[in-house]
């Protein structure tokens, strides 16, 4: 799936039914085969749709999972939102932050009650104009919330690697997030062609968006499913692995350099003091305008040493969430291509489930956003009380 909803059609049958066999045919297509092929006299007999093209106990899970990760995710995004949207700290990490924001508010209001409408409704009851156009916009926001975490990467990279390029650090800030949403609208474009309605040939009443009869081999289709997985996944995951050790290997190397430096500066100055006694500590000129200058100008950089690992320790968080959530679905799929006779062995609801983790990636940012940021859990704090005063007010107006 990913930004690819093909993705998910090798695996989630429940919400698409092209989930592909070997022969990249459709489930219902096979299924109506084994049904009649051999045996005229089943035409006389009720046909009953398989398990992929009904509301089953699976599927329900699958909904209310989706509804709950939609209200924590909404609730949690929207608070970002406001946050850094009122807030006087116009750095390019917030910046980066409110558009990490917009691309999980991609996946919640878009993708979340997409897929759990066309959980329950099971077939595609919206037109074939209406599946192009929503195919894009579901992959659309998994594209771009993987690009934002790439320029969150960079933009670490180039703020601890190279400093000496702040001047041009916002600018060059703000064409990477151009960058990010033009390559996730080219990335997602494809899907509005791929992506058209299905009838099915026994059931009339039963159609479904699928990318089934448009690829010409295999070849074609699993070119496809490798391009979406390295332009959402593999490629990311690179630079950000990348940018992060060049960040690891600059950090140990001015560790290293400060810890010689400071040893050769204050090595004899400190067995100086052992030898004479604490008492000639007071000839230090620790009074004067010149030192407090030299020990503001210290701590200033202390401070802003704090605030820039403060800020990486964030940014990593991120990163690690992002990595988390969507390696075990990438790893399934790899299965798949590698050994699908095994792959095809695997429960379904371990696919599931995998599919449901990643997609809670849109969950779990705003929860790593509020373990940094004071003003948002304040924010948090306002708004769970304003909806339980809401809520007890309600609560007496109906009792009374």
């Amino acid at each position: 799936m990913l930004g690819s909803s093909e993705m998910l059609d090798t695996f989630d049958v429940s919400s698409n039914i092209s989930a592909q066999t070997p022969s990249t045919r459709p489930a219902w297509e096979l299924h109506f085969e084994q049904t009649l092929a051999g045996n005229v006299s089943c035409y006389t007999k009720e046909l009953q749709l398989p398990e992929d093209m009904r509301f089953t106990q699976d599927t329900l899970v699958s909904v209310v999972a989706y509804c709950f990760m939609f209200v924590v995710a909404l609730v949690g995004n929207l608070t970002v939102l406001v946050t850094v949207w009122g807030s006087r700290n116009r750095s390019r990490v917030n910046m980066c932050v409110l558009h990490l924001t917009v691309a999980d508010l991609f996946v919640t209001c878009v993708f979340m009650p997409m897929e759990t409408s066309w959980h329950i409704t099971v077939s595609w009851q919206a037109g074939d104009l209406a599946c192009r156009i929503c195919m894009v916009f579901r992959a659309f926001g998994f594209y771009l919330s993987s690009y934002i975490i790439v320029v969150i990467s960079l933009d670490r990279y180039f703020s601890i690697v190279h400093p000496l390029t702040i001047c041009d650090a916002e600018n060059r800030c703000k064409i990477m997030l151009w960058v990010a949403y033009t390559a996730s609208f080219i990335s997602s474009f494809p899907q509005s062609i791929i992506f058209h309605v299905e009838t099915h040939p026994t059931f009339k009443w039963f159609s479904q968006c699928v990318t089934f009869n448009f690829f010409p081999t295999p070849t074609h289709e699993l070119a496809y499913l490798i391009f979406n997985c390295v332009a959402v996944y593999l490629l990311p995951l690179v630079v950000i692995l990348t940018c992060y050790l060049l960040i690891f290997l600059k950090i140990s190397q001015q560790h290293a350099k400060h810890k010689k430096h400071r040893a050769q500066r204050y090595g004899f100055l400190s067995r100086y003091f052992k030898r004479i006694g604490a008492a000639h500590t007071q000839l230090l000129p620790i009074t004067t305008d010149g030192a407090r200058n030299l020990e503001m100008r210290c701590s200033t950089t202390k401070n802003l040493s704090k605030a820039k690992m403060k800020t990486l320790k964030m940014t990593l968080l991120l990163v690690s969430i992002f990595l988390l959530c969507w390696t075990p679905y990438f790893a399934i799929l790899a299965f798949h291509w590698i050994s699908k006779e095994q792959a095809m062995q695997l429960d379904p609801k371990v696919q599931r489930f995998l599919f449901v983790l990643a997609v809670s990636n849109a969950c779990f940012d705003p929860l790593v956003y509020g373990m940094f940021t004071s003003t948002f859990i304040t924010r948090a704090r306002r708004w769970r009380a304003y909806i339980h005063q809401r809520f007890t007010r309600q609560s007496t107006v109906t009792t009374t």
